[in-house]
């Protein structure tokens, strides 16, 4: 693997697995299956590092030490960087690709070929699936509930992109479209490095703490809480700045001290900037 352009060989697999509370298993759907929805319930989405503009960066060494040694999360560009890795040491072949969720190309999926079929892993959204879905136009999946699509769209005069859909109410909302064109390691340092410092970037400018629980999703911004539960009417309430502490020991956002009283006054900072 010393000619792995992504040095998947580096990743302490033992580490992230005891992490995860999953065992190696060889390649199979009901592994990979077991496998992404134990990542996305371990760590959370969120944007903590770059509010507080101490992000590690993206490579798989910084992200390593900073999901399976102190067990937080991030967004995608991490999220996807480990577990592809793990994907890689596991005996699948995962395919690295970049897409859009709003203007930019700037959210990162894995595509995993298995048994001649093509299944998207997207374990690093704020709203995420909890299992891969097969890249196949129309293809459905409702799991615990929480039920998506896939639509084959078109990319350019010739290429060919998939847009995630996620059920809402009595309709399909748009998640985000991704192409398949080679993605390098540095597309990934190039895309982190604009989501982390470009002035206008959302990522800065909004909290944003997201976490799968036992039949509920809960995401926390600096103005709200929301709360999701299938087949339920969503709660959606103003955040008390005082209750954001608890929020954080609840979701299990293992912040040291020092981070903790930095991300209350950043947050009391964008609440003013906000009104």
């Amino acid at each position: 693997m010393t000619d792995d352009p992504w040095h998947v060989d580096r990743l302490d697999l033992d580490a992230y697995l005891t992490r995860l509370g999953v065992p190696a298993r060889p390649p199979s759907r009901a592994a990979l299956d077991e496998l992404h929805e134990a990542h996305v319930r371990a760590f959370t989405f969120d944007n903590i590092d770059v509010l507080l503009d101490t992000h590690p960066g993206v490579d798989l060494d910084a992200v390593t030490a900073k999901f399976v040694g102190r067990g937080r999360g991030g967004y995608c560009f991490e999220h996807a960087t480990l577990f592809a890795a793990a994907l890689g040491r596991l005996g699948y072949h995962p395919e690295r690709r970049l897409g859009r969720v709003e203007a930019t190309r700037t959210h990162c999926v894995i595509a995993v070929t298995l048994d001649d079929h093509t299944l998207l892993a997207d374990p690093g959204f704020g709203m995420s699936l909890l299992r891969p879905i097969p890249l196949e136009d129309g293809a459905t999946d409702d799991h615990g509930g929480w039920a998506y699509q896939i639509r084959q769209v078109p990319v350019g005069a010739a290429g060919r992109g998939w847009a995630l859909h996620r059920r809402r109410g009595d309709h399909w909302e748009h998640m985000h479209t991704h192409d398949e064109l080679p993605v390098h390691p540095a597309d990934l340092v190039v895309g982190h490095h604009y989501t982390s410092t470009y002035p206008t970037s959302h990522f800065r400018h909004g909290l944003m703490i997201t976490r799968f629980g036992d039949g509920q999703h809960t995401s926390v911004t600096h103005t709200s809480v929301t709360i999701r539960r299938p087949g339920q009417p969503t709660e959606h309430r103003a955040l008390d700045p005082d209750e954001l502490p608890t929020l954080l020991h609840t979701l299990a956002v293992p912040l040291t001290d020092d981070e903790q009283t930095r991300l209350l006054t950043k947050v009391t900072e964008l609440r003013a900037a906000t009104g």
